[in-house]
């Protein structure tokens, strides 16, 4: 089913994770409902995924599984890679996922109403709104913030696999006291953020 034709008018919410890791790529979360779908309804206690635990931000990423394979809701995720923030920054990098990702979930921006978390711009022949905090306020927001998340960290932790000396499994990628030891004493792997790395 084409999701984008069987419906009027689309609420696309957009947020990311992974913004400040010494490791891994950010992942833009793009969450797209039909106008009028009560989210707070089909995921109940939603909120933005740094406030939720990880057991239910992976319970409300598989309601939307769910939902996605039934037709009623879409969302993707695109991942920029540590070495496209290297050489573009993690600002662009970032805008770069933002703009791939709503032009497939809504790709007749007449149909559709983009709400964006934080400092974050659709493209502009878009009709969006930029609200801060508003992973913790938009319910849209909160699912795209819960996609984003759940999907890198799943990607991280099958990067702790083929790097198993980092504890990848454990810290994403953020730099923790244990992370900077092991880099201090190993150095960095192909999948750190060079640019984050001096200290």
């Amino acid at each position: 089913m084409d999701y984008t034709l069987e419906v009027k008018k689309i609420l696309v919410g957009v947020d990311e994770a992974g913004r400040g890791p010494l490791a891994g790529p950010v992942s833009v979360g793009i969450a797209a409902v039909p106008a009028g779908f009560n989210i707070k309804k089909a995921f109940p206690g939603i909120n933005d995924s740094k406030q939720l635990t990880e057991k239910k931000r992976e319970e409300l990423y598989e309601i939307a599984v769910t939902l996605k394979k039934a037709g009623t809701i879409d969302f993707c995720v695109r991942f920029i890679s540590a070495g496209m923030i290297d050489e573009i920054g993690i600002s662009r990098a970032v805008k770069k996922g933002v703009w791939s990702g709503v032009r497939k979930l809504g790709p007749d921006s007449k149909k559709v109403t983009v709400l964006l978390d934080g400092l974050l711009h659709a493209p502009p022949e878009y009709s969006q709104e930029t609200i801060i905090r508003g992973d913790a306020t938009e319910p849209i927001i909160s699912l795209a913030s819960i996609v984003a998340k759940v999907s890198r960290d799943r990607l991280m932790c099958r990067l702790a696999k083929k790097y198993p000396e980092y504890g990848f499994e454990v810290h994403k990628g953020y730099g923790t006291k244990k992370h900077r030891d092991v880099l201090s004493r190993i150095g960095i792997s192909e999948v750190h953020r060079r640019t984050y790395c001096h200290f």
